[in-house]
């Protein structure tokens, strides 16, 4: 474990060389942003009517799916509850996303979060025990 970790720690080092406080500023906020600590605007538009479809707001994490043509939106609504949202993207919807307040982050520094949760899950079991 302490070999992986160490590997891991030359890893960033070698890279924090190659990336601007721009690149690290981006992946602080990106970090944060999945970790649901900054509040997000997320707005659906339609191109051809000009009409907003859709506005979700809070600490929401994004990814798009390009293969299934969709937007995931999870969004953190309590501290131990989740909504995730599927939208779909077309040539005439799009959307953009907004920061809604500015966020501290360290141009100086990675930041590296390990989950222990995520590398060992929490495994549920079902048997059939027939008597």
């Amino acid at each position: 474990m302490k070999k992986i970790l160490f590997v891991m720690i030359i890893i960033v080092v070698l890279l924090s060389g190659c990336a601007t406080d721009a690149d690290v500023a981006s992946q602080n906020l990106s970090q944060s942003a999945d970790m649901f600590e900054i509040d997000r605007r997320v707005v659906f538009y339609n191109g051809i009517t000009n009409d907003y479809i859709l506005v979700v707001e809070g600490r929401c994490s994004i990814e798009v799916d390009g293969l299934d043509e969709q937007l995931e939106l999870t969004c953190k609504t309590a501290p131990t509850a989740y909504k995730k949202h599927f939208l779909g993207l077309s040539d005439n919807v799009t959307y953009f996303a907004e920061q809604i307040e500015s966020a501290g982050v360290d141009v100086y520094r990675y930041r590296v979060i390990f989950k222990p949760e995520t590398i060992i899950p929490n495994i549920d079991l079902e048997t059939s025990i027939t008597e």
